[in-house]
């Protein structure tokens, strides 16, 4: 696989994610006390048992308290001190997110412009999320072409519009044949390393690209378990 040398910047840690999952949790009991540990899984995007566990944890920290419900249900709340620290998590969040989308800039400007340099003009971007749009924006300022964006159909995002498309770029769920694009592009963040693996099942390595930063992130695959590149 083509990779750039490794930066110093930020990069994305397990403590990172869990604060994300901890805040995800305490913003989804805070819609709903009646959730069930199935939704809440479901909300967070992890396994039922990781769900239970971060749950028994912010019960444990004094964040959430339960109480009893009919039907062998339970009800759950936040504390004062759950308020309190679903406040500490979103301001990091915010102050995490605004750094990582920076570097994302600065990082798919600096791989864009490489393969421009070597006249690498069409490209496919792999995978939906805040990246795309980024590394989308970058690329449209360097004159590049993406033709596609590879998603499978069964984890497009809610980012493609109806008309299957994102900002006027065709959502693909198969490859384009490999005289249609010189490179591929990652610019997934969710279940990165399924994807990336689909990808390296049906492309050679040379033509697969990525920013430092996705190197050493750890992302969630569909099981809830957080799996690092290697």
């Amino acid at each position: 696989m083509n990779t750039p040398a490794k930066t110093d910047k930020l990069q994305i840690s397990s403590v990172d994610k869990e604060s994300q999952l901890t805040l995800e949790l305490l913003q989804a009991i805070e819609r709903r006390d009646d959730i069930s540990q199935r939704h809440l899984a479901q909300q967070m995007g992890v396994a039922l048992g990781l769900a239970n566990s971060y749950l028994k944890r912010c019960v444990k920290k004094g964040w959430i308290k339960m109480s009893t419900a009919p039907a062998n249900r339970y009800l759950y709340y936040l504390t004062p001190n759950g308020f309190a620290e679903k406040a500490r998590l979103t301001a990091d969040f915010f102050a995490t997110s605004f750094t990582l989308f920076r570097q994302a800039g600065e990082e798919y400007t600096q791989l864009l412009q490489r393969l421009a340099e070597q006249q690498k003009q069409r490209l496919v971007f792999i995978g939906l999320s805040d990246l795309t749009e980024i590394a989308l924006m970058r690329a449209q300022q360097l004159g590049l072409s993406v033709t596609g964006i590879y998603q499978p159909r069964s984890d497009t995002a809610d980012a493609a519009t109806p008309n299957n498309d994102f900002f006027g770029v065709p959502v693909i769920d198969v490859l384009p044949e490999h005289d249609e694009f010189d490179v591929v592009v990652l610019t997934s963040m969710e279940q990165t390393a399924e994807l990336l693996f689909d990808v390296e099942q049906q492309l050679a390595s040379d033509i697969i690209v990525m920013p430092p930063m996705l190197l050493t992130m750890k992302f969630r695959t569909p099981e809830g378990a957080d799996e690092p590149f290697a």
